[in-house]
């Protein structure tokens, strides 16, 4: 496909950086506080999906019912955990291949956005060194939906000015892709989800983009 974009919105989480494993700790650590059984394999199930969505599907292994309040005492301690884990990340956790792919897209006239349905993105970008780099940044506390809702991808666009068609998304994650697809946007999928149909293109490493937004 030879196509001519003129934005390019991605994913934070396991796109630009890998944060996972942080999640992964503070959910197991919840988890163990309320004795629920959890493990890589229901944390895989989280991917993509907002905070309380998580804590939905976590708690589908808890034996007493718990009040919304209850909820969400528990989603705070989680990102506060979460938040304490962060301050171990830094300007390393930004590889050279993303960093100079990002810097060759932005020569190239491209307008790049974030759009993650997590509301650490802010703090996350200061602690690899991309504070005010991206041109715009769509994330978990502007949206109402998370993905496969589009609304994410969909404000993304709007922020930067451009239509859906004209926007490639990079995702690893199947529910992003959905979202990508509900929207109209064309999409690129790495890692998770570089296996998924419904991607337009397929990415072995970051630095593939390179080859699709000529």
């Amino acid at each position: 496909m030879d196509k001519k974009y003129k934005g390019i919105i991605f994913d934070l989480d396991g796109v630009i950086c890998f944060t996972d494993h942080y999640h992964y700790l503070a959910w197991k650590a919840i988890a163990d506080k309320k004795g629920i059984y959890f493990d890589e394999v229901i944390n895989n199930r989280l991917r993509g999906v907002s905070r309380m969505e998580s804590l939905e599907i976590i708690l589908e292994r808890c034996d007493e019912t718990l009040t919304q309040d209850e909820k969400n005492a528990l989603a705070e301690e989680k990102n506060g955990i979460y938040k304490e884990l962060l301050k171990n990340m830094g300007p390393s956790d930004l590889s050279a291949e993303v960093k100079d792919t990002l810097d060759a897209l932005r020569a190239r006239g491209l307008k790049l956005a974030i759009g993650s349905s997590s509301k650490n993105t802010q703090f996350i970008l200061e602690r690899i060194g991309l504070k005010g780099y991206f041109d715009a940044v769509s994330d978990g506390n502007n949206i109402t939906n998370s993905k496969p809702d589009p609304e994410v991808f969909l404000k993304a666009a709007q922020f930067i000015h451009e239509e859906p068609e004209d926007c490639l998304v990079i995702e690893d994650a199947y529910a992003g892709i959905d979202a990508a697809c509900a929207g109209g946007f064309d999409s690129a999928a790495i890692g998770d989800a570089s296996a998924y149909e419904k991607s337009t293109y397929r990415l072995n490493s970051f630095s593939d983009l390179l080859a699709i937004c000529k």
